[in-house]
């Protein structure tokens, strides 16, 4: 009778040896490669999560609808380069709100500020005379300068006197479009240079681009570069994710705070000169809603009222979301006033949606996004 065979025993959890790193072991509570090794649901999922997506997404659906009911009129290429003009100086406005509110702050004088540095550069163009280039820098430095200051008081009265951001703001908001009102007498200046009007307000770079879109390209992408490349914006989210937190690691809170809205500022005093020169006229009291136009715009791009998180990208998309409602509406005969009744929605959706984010961040339960537990959904439907 034969000895029974012995079988070997099953291979152990034995970690791999640090000195023979080509030896394998293998262990039965090893988990299984994750199934979106190859593209798999998980993927989906956390792609559909991505909140910057999200925007793009819903920016494409409303261009799908308004592109389906009009194709001639929406998509043509008229109104798709006024979309883009309607929308740039509002991103540069934006730019700057981005940076204040991922501080945690707010600025409501951005649309008054724009208005007084406009009348400045009017007066100051006409002080030197003359219709050149040389006269449109000389305007555009009084512009920056003017924005600049008012930045400067926003951030003083903010940092150095404690005054919160929505009551220091709201008192210049009021402050600068008195001032712009006591220059001018109330009346819309219409002084701008030739040169500046037909070449940064209606010239085109090349075909139907035109150069104010691609003026505010540039400082988008500036925006884009300090917010995620450099020390100045690595402070401005410090200070808004833990600003105790900011101070103790050596970051001077009230001097970045100064920093951001002296920064806000300069952007709102060199969108004063672009809106003078598009519009030939100071706009006195057309800018009555802007400030409230490009908070709405960041909040639905994605920037935490509650600081600490934002992209410049989401601002963006955010921005063309009410000016594309605009435009569509126009088009398909439903009053544009319909506009600001969806915006309204979206933007307390967009802040409630924040709520929740922040609420699972800090139970440490990280809560799926609509488009990736959809997504998941549809990946156990295939």
């Amino acid at each position: 009778m034969s000895a029974p065979v012995r079988h070997p025993a099953p291979p152990t959890a034995t970690p791999r040896s640090a000195k023979d790193p080509s030896v394998t072991t293998t262990s039965p509570a090893a988990a299984p490669a994750p199934a979106d090794a190859a593209g798999g649901p998980n993927r989906l999922q956390r792609v559909l999560g991505l909140q910057a997506l999200q925007i793009v997404l819903i920016l494409a659906v409303i261009v799908a609808i308004f592109g389906t009911l009009a194709p001639e009129s929406f998509l043509s290429a008229f109104n798709i380069r006024s979309i883009v003009i309607n929308t740039s100086i509002l991103a540069v406005l934006g730019v700057g709100m981005t940076f204040v509110i991922i501080t945690g702050g707010i600025d409501l004088s951005v649309g008054s500020v724009l208005v007084f540095s406009g009348v400045v550069a009017s007066k100051v163009m006409v002080a030197v005379g003359g219709e050149g280039w040389g006269v449109a820098l000389v305007g555009l430095l009084a512009a920056c300068l003017s924005g600049l200051g008012w930045g400067l008081v926003n951030g003083l009265v903010i940092s150095r006197l404690k005054v919160p951001p929505l009551i220091a703001t709201l008192g210049t908001f009021g402050a600068a479009l008195g001032f712009a009102q006591i220059i001018t007498g109330g009346i819309d200046l219409r002084d701008a240079p030739q040169v500046l009007v037909d070449t940064v307000g209606f010239g085109n770079v090349v075909g139907q681009v035109p150069v104010l879109s691609v003026v505010a390209a540039l400082v988008v992408v500036l925006g884009m570069v300090l917010l995620h490349r450099t020390r100045f914006g690595l402070y401005t989210y410090a200070i808004g994710s833990n600003i105790e937190a900011g101070r103790r690691t050596g970051v001077k809170v009230d001097r970045q705070t100064l920093k951001v809205y002296a920064f806000a500022g300069l952007l709102s005093g060199f969108a004063g000169l672009l809106n003078l020169a598009f519009f030939q006229s100071t706009t006195i009291g057309g800018q009555s809603n802007t400030n409230l136009n490009v908070i709405a715009g960041v909040v639905i791009g994605g920037t935490s009222l509650f600081g600490g998180f934002g992209t410049v990208f989401g601002t963006v998309i955010g921005l063309f979301i009410p000016t594309t409602l605009q435009s569509g509406f126009v088009i398909i005969g439903v009053q544009p006033f319909w506009q600001q009744v969806v915006v309204g929605v979206v933007l307390i959706a967009a802040v409630w949606l924040d709520q929740q984010r922040r609420a699972s961040a800090q139970s440490g339960k990280p809560r799926r996004s609509l488009l990736a537990r959809r997504g998941r959904g549809s990946s156990k439907g295939i």
